[in-house]
């Protein structure tokens, strides 16, 4: 792992960890394909907030690997799935910092989805 090169050069720019209390779901057309009390949110300037799952939690059997990668200069390379559950399929609406720069460390691995851009996706603290 590295430091976060934005990090240095942007201070004032916030990405803020932190354990959510309680359990959250994630489900799409009414399918739950993510369970758990173990989720981190982030809350990053002009981003909406993002709810991080440990894999172990998630249905990994709904989720198909793409060839999609993007780069947050915060926290690094992201891989990107496709989720198929409720009898639709989305395509690139999961992803995971497999190795993210230091200071996001606690992500490595997790999962988060792409509730605000695809509506079919709910996730919520239950």
């Amino acid at each position: 792992m590295s430091k976060s090169p934005a990090h240095q050069q942007h201070p004032e720019h916030r990405v803020a960890e932190r354990r959510v209390d309680g359990r959250m779901t994630v489900s799409l057309n009414g399918e739950i394909v993510a369970d758990s009390r173990d989720v981190i949110r982030v809350d990053e300037d002009r981003s909406p907030p993002r709810f991080y799952f440990p894999r172990s939690d998630v249905k990994m059997d709904k989720l198909q690997p793409s060839d999609k990668t993007t780069i947050c200069p915060f926290k690094g390379t992201a891989r990107y799935f496709s989720l198929s559950a409720g009898g639709k399929q989305l395509k690139d609406s999961v992803w995971s910092y497999e190795t993210p720069y230091d200071e996001h460390a606690d992500l490595a691995g997790r999962l988060a989805f792409y509730d605000d851009k695809m509506p079919e996706i709910e996730v919520r603290a239950t």
